[in-house]
This record gives C-alpha cells, structure tokens and sequence, in this order.
C-alpha cells in the first residue's frame, strides 16, 4: 500500500468535471481521482458494506476488510427497482441501507460509485430484456414510453438528492448508467438501438438530471464491455461534455483474458489522458477460487504499468456458493494472494486515501 497526503489536493490538474455547475466536493473528487491514479490504483468491491458471503448489513464489516483489515477505497451499489418504488434493490438491499452505506464510506474518506440496471421500461421486464430493439427509441422524447423514463429519472433523482452528510453537504458519486454496451445482453445494448439513439439517451439523461433536477454533484461514467480498438471504444462516447470517467468492463472467462485486459487498460489509459478524463475499470472478477494467485499474477500484473484510478471487483453474493464470489473473503483459496495485493504499493485502500478526503 501507499500513503498518500493531503498536498496532492494542490497538485490538482486544470481539468475538473464535465458539469459546469459541479459542487465543490464533485471537483475535489474529480481532482484527487485524477492525481491518485498517478500514484496508484484503487481497490473497488461492489456492495463492499451490505454483505458478504455469510452476513448481511453488519455494521462495519466486509469481505475484504474481513481478509485484509482494511476496507475498499471504492465502494460500489446498485440502484436496479428504485425506479418500481421498492423499498430493495434487485440484490435485496434497503435503499435506505445503500443511502447509509454510501453517507458512512464517504464520512471515512472513501469513494461512492453507482451503477442502475433499469427495468425494460418498453416490455416491463428486466434489464436484460433485448426481445425488443425498440426501447431505446420508446424513451426518447417524443417516444411512447418517454414520460415513463422521466417518471424513473424523478425517482432517481429524488434518491441522488437524498445523498446528504450531517451538515448538509450533497456527497459526490460516480453514477455509470447504460454500461456494457458494446454488447449486446442489455436493452440498451449496440444490437438494440443506433449509434444516434444511444448517444441521445444519454444526452437527455445527464441534461434533465442536471438542468430540470438541478443535480451537480454526479460524475459520470461511461463503461463498456470489451473492445480491440479505441475506435471500437468511442463510437458511442456521446460527449466530453457529459462524461467524467472512461471506463470499461471485463471479465476473466479464459486463457486469452490477461491479453484482452491489458490491451482494454492500454487503450482506456490513453483515451483518457488524451480527453483530460479519468481512467478506470469499472467491473472486474476472476477465478479466485481455483487460481490461488489471480490477484497478483493476473489482475495486478497485468494492470500495473497503466494509470488507472481504480478497478472494481463485482460482488459477494450472500448466503450462495463462495465459488461464485467476485471478492475476497475469509478462507478464500485466494485470500493470502489478496493480502500481497494489498500490500503491494501499487494498490490503494481506505486508509491509503482516507486523508484526502
């Protein structure tokens, strides 16, 4: 691990956060993400604090804290069925426990991000609904289902706005909605609408986020899933205006995985330091099982040399097969390699980054 001071603050770049109105704590997050991912590379885990493989909403546990004794420096949540008005996200977490997960990993100094898999607001089924290429169109203004979408962005937007400390502040989080699109399993996927489609999808998302509910404390994360190219990369990019963060996802399915990654975080660490953005990988999981060295010998290897700001390990789904864990967790196979990875002084937790804050 590395210790990193509060003076990098200073240090930040002329480049800060693609909404012009970005609160204040929005550009300090953007300029110390900005700075850290020169120094070295953030740890994410996705619903790092609402449970692990054997417990659920224990206060002040995680997996990798449980491994490590340290939490992730990025904590990651899911806000699929807030749109539907339920009281649990898709993964059976209280909003009202992701709102207070995210209030305390910010309060220790960590970092919030957000991912959405809507439901088909077209067909009524889920995120992974493609038997229509037509949702996209529907929720695009002066679409059949576009008053529907902006219903589901007022109930997103009434949680972003909830997002508070105790004296009030909004607390900044990276938002990464319409992600992996360069596939196709999703309903907003590259089979499922045009180029222009989704490019204006996003374009009215941020815009009616930003000007009609006067959100300015989100900064965006566009993430797809692999890709060869940088073109490949950018053919849906919908605008230095409206992203902050360039990203992709890619998960470990083969021999060939380590050369895939590698080339992804080449081209994504390029791209953003070309655009002033920040570069990172948005979702990541390996077999961490059955490779008791995955975390040093392939993820850390491979991602080492590249400045990334962090990479996010997807989650550790309660009271299932530890074998289907993204995460570390006590008495994984891996879980003396994660220890390595931990102290390896390119990698970076909470308590590397908590004076930052």
């Amino acid at each position: 691990m590395m210790l990193l001071c509060v003076g990098l603050v200073a240090q930040a770049g002329k480049s800060g956060p693609s909404d012009p109105k970005a609160t204040p704590e929005a550009v300090k997050l953007y300029q110390n993400m900005m700075n850290l991912e020169h120094k070295g590379m953030m740890f994410g885990h996705q619903d790092a604090l609402a449970y692990g493989t054997s417990w659920y909403a224990e206060d002040d546990r995680s997996d990798v804290k449980d491994v490590c004794g340290d939490f992730p420096a990025v904590c990651g949540w899911e806000l699929g069925h807030l749109e539907l008005g339920n009281a649990c996200s898709l993964d059976s977490v209280f909003f009202d426990n992701i709102r207070d997960g995210i209030k305390k990993a910010y309060s220790r100094g960590g970092i919030n991000t957000i991912s959405w898999h809507f439901r088909n607001p077209l067909t009524g089924g889920t995120a992974w609904d493609v038997t229509s290429d037509k949702t996209v169109e529907a929720i695009l203004p002066g679409g059949e289902k576009h008053e529907l979408y902006k219903q589901y962005l007022d109930k997103l937007a009434l949680f972003m706005l909830s997002l508070k400390t105790d004296q009030g502040t909004f607390i900044p989080v990276l938002f990464r909605p319409f992600h992996e699109h360069t596939g196709s399993w999703f309903w907003w996927g590259k089979n499922l609408c045009t180029v222009d489609q989704y490019t204006a999808l996003w374009r009215f998302t941020v815009t009616y986020l930003r000007e009609t509910k006067n959100i300015h404390h989100l900064l965006y994360t566009y993430s797809t899933d692999r890709f060869t190219t940088s073109e490949e990369y950018l053919e849906r990019y919908p605008g230095d205006d409206l992203i902050d963060i360039v990203a992709f996802d890619l998960y470990d399915r083969g021999p060939e995985y380590a050369g895939v990654l590698g080339n992804c975080a080449k081209l994504v660490s390029k791209i953003a330091a070309d655009k002033g953005k920040i570069g990172a990988v948005s979702e990541v999981g390996g077999p961490i099982t059955s490779n008791p060295e995955w975390w040093t010998n392939v993820l850390l290897k491979t991602l080492r040399s590249y400045d990334l700001s962090y990479v996010l390990v997807w989650r550790n789904p309660f009271n299932q097969p530890a074998r289907i864990a993204f995460g570390p967790y006590k008495d994984c196979p891996s879980a003396k390699d994660f220890v390595k990875f931990y102290k390896d002084p390119r990698t970076l937790f909470l308590k590397d980054i908590q004076s930052l804050k």
